[in-house]
C-alpha cells in the first residue's frame, strides 16, 4: 500500500496514480470535475471521488464511497460575497449527501471535533458554536418553531489528552441516548499541499478516522462503529515540514527550466517523489514538524462561517 500523508480522497487518488504511473482510472474509482466562477481568480472547483470497489479501497486506503473536495482560489482574500457563495455550494453537496441516508425529518447530531484551545485545531468547536440548535426546542418549546423542523443537536466532545475518553466512547453514549438518525462531524485535516491550505474542504459519506493525516490515529467514527451514517466534512489546515519542502523544491525547478537553466540533475528530481526522500531525511532527526500558516486564525474564522452556514442550510 502506498505511503500516504493526506487526508483527502482526491490527494490520495493523484498520488497512487503518480507512484504507479498511471494515466488512467484506477480500477475501483470514478472521478469527475466541476469548474464555477467565470474569473479565474474567483474560480472553485469540486472534484467528486467515489470509490465503487475493494481494489478502489486498497489503492487509496479509504472506504468504499463519495468523497467531494471543493477548492476555493485565494480563500485568504475571499469576500463576505465569495464566503456566501462557497456555503451555498458546501450546503448543495451536503443536501445530497444527507438525502441519500435518511429522510428528510429525521434527526441529525452535529459534532464538531478538535481542540478550542489550539488554533489549527478549533474548526469543529468553533463552527458548533454557530450551528442553529433544535432539539431543545421542539421538547420544551415547540410552539417558537414552524412546523416540519427537523431535530438538530450537537456536541464538542474535546480530545482524548484533555477528556482521558475517545471521542468514540463518548458519541457512542449520545447516539445511544439522544437517537439520531445521521452524525455530521467536522474536523481539521492534513494535505500534501500547501495551496490546498485552508482552501480545500471535503465531504465523505464514510465516516472520519480523528488524527489519521498526523500519524495520530484515534478510533474510527462512522456507521461500522455507531450504527448510524457517518458524514465527514475537513479542511486542510496543517501540512508536515516535508511537504513544504517538496512543493519548494518544485517551484525551484519550474522556475530554473522557465529560464531555460535545466539541466540533467534539475529533470531527474523533477521525475521523482521528492516528498518521501525528504521525509527520509528529515524523519530520523524528527524535523518533520506539523506546520500551519501564520494567518490560520482569520482563515480558521472564515472557514467556520462557510462549515457553519453549509450545515444550517443544508439539515433544515
Amino acid at each position: 500500500m502506498y505511503n500516504f500523508r493526506t487526508d483527502l480522497a482526491l490527494e490520495r487518488r493523484d498520488l497512487y496514480r503518480k507512484a504507479h504511473n498511471i494515466q488512467e482510472e484506477i480500477d475501483g474509482i470514478e472521478a469527475e470535475e466541476e469548474s464555477l466562477g467565470e474569473q479565474k481568480e474567483e474560480q472553485i472547483n469540486i472534484s467528486r471521488v467515489k470509490v465503487t470497489n475493494e481494489n478502489g479501497e486498497k489503492a487509496i486506503n479509504k472506504p468504499i464511497g463519495n468523497y467531494i473536495t471543493i477548492d476555493i482560489k485565494n480563500f485568504k482574500n475571499i469576500s463576505q460575497d465569495g464566503i456566501q457563495k462557497t456555503s451555498e455550494i458546501v450546503t448543495n453537496e451536503l443536501k445530497k449527501l444527507i438525502q441519500n441516508q435518511i429522510a428528510d425529518l429525521d434527526p441529525i447530531l452535529v459534532v464538531g471535533l478538535g481542540n478550542i484551545y489550539v488554533t489549527p485545531d478549533a474548526l469543529g468547536p468553533k463552527v458548533i458554536n454557530e450551528i442553529d440548535i433544535t432539539r431543545h426546542l421542539l421538547q420544551y418549546m415547540p410552539e417558537v418553531l414552524e412546523e416540519g423542523t427537523r431535530e438538530i443537536s450537537a456536541i464538542s466532545p474535546g480530545v482524548l489528552g484533555t477528556t482521558g475518553i475517545e471521542t468514540l466512547e463518548i458519541l457512542k453514549g449520545i447516539v445511544e441516548n439522544t437517537k439520531p438518525k445521521l452524525l455530521i462531524v467536522i474536523d481539521a485535516l492534513a494535505s500534501r499541499s500547501i495551496e490546498r491550505i485552508s482552501s480545500s474542504i471535503q465531504l465523505a459519506d464514510t465516516g472520519i478516522v480523528p488524527g489519521a493525516g498526523v500519524d495520530n490515529t484515534r478510533k474510527e467514527i462512522s456507521k461500522n462503529t455507531l450504527g448510524i451514517p457517518v458524514i465527514a466534512i475537513g479542511i486542510p489546515t496543517v501540512v508536515d515540514a516535508a511537504t513544504i519542502a517538496a512543493d519548494s523544491l518544485t517551484l525551484l525547478i519550474q522556475e530554473v527550466q522557465n529560464n531555460g537553466e535545466s539541466n540533467n540533475f534539475l529533470n531527474k528530481l523533477q521525475e521523482e517523489d521528492k516528498y518521501n526522500l525528504i521525509k527520509e531525511v528529515l524523519s530520523p532527526e524528527e524535523y518533520n514538524f506539523i506546520v500551519t500558516p501564520k494567518e490560520i486564525d482569520g482563515l480558521i474564522e472564515k472557514m467556520k462561517d462557510v462549515i457553519a452556514r453549509g450545515i444550517n442550510f443544508a439539515v433544515n
